[in-house]
């Protein structure tokens, strides 16, 4: 009888371990990884200037150009000829787009009040200059001509470098990121609705791999 009680006491110790388990890898995701992604701090720049400077873009020519991002960085890691400008405009839009939780916010592009608009700037800006860069280099200049043909008619077809916002005017650079801050966030609803349904779908998500694991020990 003593015997036969040992496996009982055992499995039901053992099924609070993945709950337990479960809120602990929210809570960490929560107090760890939210604020180091978000970069949450009281301004939005760190206000160094010891990089390369980055010239301003229009919210015209943001909108234009988030869309060629992807093959504009693909392009330049491609690339073989490559000096110590281009390697730091490269890395810099690339950190930078991270700040911006890689262009997932809902309006961090066309949303002149997103806390995210004005990393999203940031990071795009320097994609054009990478691009722009680009066309000096043998390797790559074939490309990069291709590409700012194709941004220059479709800007000028829809008059978009007119269209301009309160971030047109900033410059940037590469010692400088820039981060939204958490107030911002809190302020506005969009973003602040879609990093907590992704908070919700990660733990749902985890809820699922431990009921899943859960149910295939049992088996």
């Amino acid at each position: 009888m003593t015997r036969s009680s040992h496996p009982a006491h055992r499995s039901v110790r053992g099924k609070g371990r993945p709950a337990n388990g479960l809120w602990y890898a929210a809570i960490c995701f929560v107090l760890f990884i939210w604020p180091t992604v978000l970069a949450a701090h009281s301004s939005g720049s760190s206000g160094s200037q010891a990089g390369i400077p980055i010239p301003s873009l229009t919210h015209g020519e943001m909108a234009v150009i988030a869309p060629y991002y992807r093959r504009i960085v693909a392009i330049g890691q491609a690339a073989s000829d490559t000096d110590e400008t281009f390697r730091r405009l490269l890395n810099f839009t690339q950190i930078q787009r991270a700040y911006c939780l890689w262009g997932m916010m809902p309006g961090s592009v066309s949303d002149e009040e997103s806390p995210f608009n004005e990393c999203s700037h940031a990071y795009l800006a320097a994609a054009k200059a990478v691009l722009l860069h680009m066309r000096t280099m043998d390797g790559e200049k074939a490309q990069a001509g291709e590409l700012v043909s194709d941004i220059d008619e479709t800007l000028v077809r829809n008059n978009l470098s007119l269209i301009l916002c309160q971030f047109s005017s900033e410059s940037f650079n590469t010692g400088d990121l820039i981060k939204p801050t958490l107030a911002g966030i809190l302020g506005h609803a969009k973003s602040l609705t879609s990093i907590l349904s992704i908070l919700v779908m990660i733990v749902g998500g985890l809820w699922l791999a431990v009921r899943a694991l859960r149910v295939s020990r049992s088996l």
